[in-house]
């Protein structure tokens, strides 16, 4: 049985690949500030991604969507009367800290006026700053 690893790092400071620069897609997009997704976040994201890119190729299934996020992060948690002591928690969720520069996405197979569109949806999505890369 696998079992999950508890460690008091918060994340890597360095990845094992540069995280930077489109490698897939023709567009993606780019954080331009520091924020945490928790896996719940990430995978509402990427639903309402899906959701709005059948609006805006007419349910024309020909796009392709990299995410380029590993959750690396597992977080812990202890219920609210525990007392001080007694070790770390359980984990309740994994996550992935995002810096300045790092693409979440990437897209394919899309126009300029379409990913403008679906850019615009998402900026009013995400809690945190970011810009489209071509």
């Amino acid at each position: 049985m696998f079992k999950e690893k508890k460690t008091h790092n918060k994340y890597l400071l360095k990845l094992k690949q540069s995280n930077h620069v489109l490698k897939y897609g023709r567009f993606g997009i780019k954080s331009l500030s520091f924020s945490r997704l928790t896996r719940n976040q990430l995978n509402a994201l990427k639903w309402i991604i899906l959701k709005k890119l059948k609006l805006v190729t007419n349910n024309k299934r020909n796009f392709r969507i990299w995410t380029l996020l590993s959750l690396n992060l597992a977080l812990t948690k202890f219920n609210i009367e525990s007392r001080m002591g007694k070790g770390k928690g359980s984990i309740y969720t994994h996550a992935v800290y995002i810096r300045p520069g790092m693409i979440l996405f990437e897209f394919d197979n899309l126009t300029e006026q379409q990913m403008q569109n679906l850019f615009n949806y998402i900026l009013k999505k995400i809690s945190f700053k970011v810009k489209l890369t071509k």
